[in-house]
Protein backbone atom coordinates (compact mmCIF):
# COMPACT_ATOMS: atom_id res chain seq x y z
CA UNK A 1 0.00 0.00 0.00
CA UNK A 2 2.90 2.39 0.66
CA UNK A 3 4.11 1.95 -2.92
CA UNK A 4 0.68 2.70 -4.35
CA UNK A 5 0.39 5.79 -2.11
CA UNK A 6 3.73 7.02 -3.42
CA UNK A 7 2.65 6.36 -7.01
CA UNK A 8 -0.64 8.19 -6.48
CA UNK A 9 1.18 11.21 -5.05
CA UNK A 10 3.60 11.36 -7.98
CA UNK A 11 0.76 11.02 -10.51
CA UNK A 12 -1.34 13.67 -8.75
CA UNK A 13 1.54 16.17 -8.74
CA UNK A 14 2.29 15.42 -12.42
CA UNK A 15 -1.35 16.09 -13.36
CA UNK A 16 -1.33 19.25 -11.25
CA UNK A 17 1.90 20.46 -12.93
CA UNK A 18 0.14 20.42 -16.31
CA UNK A 19 -2.89 22.27 -14.94
CA UNK A 20 -5.14 19.23 -14.69
CA UNK A 21 -8.66 20.14 -13.62
CA UNK A 22 -10.74 18.62 -10.82
CA UNK A 23 -8.18 15.93 -9.92
CA UNK A 24 -9.75 13.18 -7.81
CA UNK A 25 -8.15 10.28 -5.98
CA UNK A 26 -10.42 7.32 -5.22
CA UNK A 27 -9.24 4.58 -2.88
CA UNK A 28 -10.64 1.36 -4.38
CA UNK A 29 -8.37 -1.08 -2.53
CA UNK A 30 -11.19 -2.57 -0.48
CA UNK A 31 -13.64 -2.92 -3.37
CA UNK A 32 -11.59 -3.98 -6.39
CA UNK A 33 -8.64 -6.15 -7.31
CA UNK A 34 -7.89 -3.85 -10.28
CA UNK A 35 -5.77 -1.39 -8.32
CA UNK A 36 -5.46 0.48 -5.01
CA UNK A 37 -6.22 3.92 -6.41
CA UNK A 38 -7.96 5.53 -9.35
CA UNK A 39 -6.91 9.05 -10.27
CA UNK A 40 -9.32 11.00 -12.45
CA UNK A 41 -8.58 14.37 -14.02
CA UNK A 42 -9.82 16.59 -16.82
CA UNK A 43 -8.07 18.66 -19.43
CA UNK A 44 -9.47 21.36 -21.67
CA UNK A 45 -8.15 20.06 -25.01
CA UNK A 46 -6.30 17.14 -26.64
CA UNK A 47 -2.90 18.81 -26.39
CA UNK A 48 -3.25 19.47 -22.68
CA UNK A 49 -4.62 15.98 -22.03
CA UNK A 50 -1.66 14.39 -23.82
CA UNK A 51 0.77 16.67 -21.95
CA UNK A 52 -0.79 15.57 -18.65
CA UNK A 53 -0.49 11.90 -19.63
CA UNK A 54 3.09 12.30 -20.83
CA UNK A 55 4.04 14.04 -17.59
CA UNK A 56 2.47 11.31 -15.42
CA UNK A 57 4.35 8.63 -17.37
CA UNK A 58 7.61 10.55 -17.23
CA UNK A 59 7.43 11.30 -13.50
CA UNK A 60 6.43 7.76 -12.54
CA UNK A 61 9.16 6.29 -14.75
CA UNK A 62 11.73 8.54 -13.04
CA UNK A 63 10.60 6.98 -9.76
CA UNK A 64 10.97 3.47 -11.20
CA UNK A 65 7.36 2.68 -12.12
CA UNK A 66 6.44 1.88 -15.69
CA UNK A 67 3.07 1.96 -17.41
CA UNK A 68 1.70 -1.53 -18.04
CA UNK A 69 -1.00 -0.43 -20.46
CA UNK A 70 -2.16 2.80 -22.05
CA UNK A 71 -5.41 3.25 -23.98
CA UNK A 72 -6.95 6.15 -25.87
CA UNK A 73 -3.84 8.26 -26.55
CA UNK A 74 -4.71 8.54 -30.25
CA UNK A 75 -8.04 10.24 -29.69
CA UNK A 76 -7.03 12.29 -26.64
CA UNK A 77 -10.58 12.31 -25.23
CA UNK A 78 -10.18 9.66 -22.54
CA UNK A 79 -6.74 8.26 -21.86
CA UNK A 80 -6.32 5.44 -19.39
CA UNK A 81 -2.94 4.51 -17.94
CA UNK A 82 -2.57 1.34 -15.91
CA UNK A 83 0.45 1.25 -13.61
CA UNK A 84 -0.71 -1.84 -11.73
CA UNK A 85 -1.25 -0.32 -8.27
CA UNK A 86 -2.85 2.83 -9.66
CA UNK A 87 -4.95 3.58 -12.71
CA UNK A 88 -5.01 7.11 -14.10
CA UNK A 89 -7.90 8.40 -16.21
CA UNK A 90 -7.53 11.71 -18.04
CA UNK A 91 -10.66 12.98 -19.78
CA UNK A 92 -11.84 15.93 -21.78
CA UNK A 93 -14.71 17.62 -19.93
CA UNK A 94 -17.48 16.15 -22.09
CA UNK A 95 -16.38 12.52 -21.73
CA UNK A 96 -15.73 12.88 -18.01
CA UNK A 97 -19.33 13.99 -17.51
CA UNK A 98 -20.62 11.26 -19.82
CA UNK A 99 -18.73 8.34 -18.24
CA UNK A 100 -18.99 9.68 -14.67
CA UNK A 101 -16.46 7.29 -13.12
CA UNK A 102 -16.84 9.01 -9.76
CA UNK A 103 -20.45 7.78 -9.65
CA UNK A 104 -19.58 4.28 -10.88
CA UNK A 105 -16.84 3.96 -8.23
CA UNK A 106 -18.75 5.76 -5.47
CA UNK A 107 -18.19 2.78 -3.14
CA UNK A 108 -14.53 3.78 -3.16
CA UNK A 109 -13.30 6.38 -0.72
CA UNK A 110 -12.53 9.80 -2.18
CA UNK A 111 -9.34 11.05 -0.57
CA UNK A 112 -7.42 14.31 -0.57
CA UNK A 113 -3.78 14.48 -1.61
CA UNK A 114 -2.85 15.57 1.94
CA UNK A 115 -4.08 12.20 3.23
CA UNK A 116 -1.41 10.43 1.19
CA UNK A 117 1.42 12.41 2.79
Amino acid sequence: MEQSKEMAKIAYRALEDKKGEDIKIIDIEGISVLADYFLIASGSNESQIRAMVDNVEEELEKAGYSVKQREGYGTGRWILMDFGDIIVHVFDRENRLFYDLERIWRDGKSIEIENLE
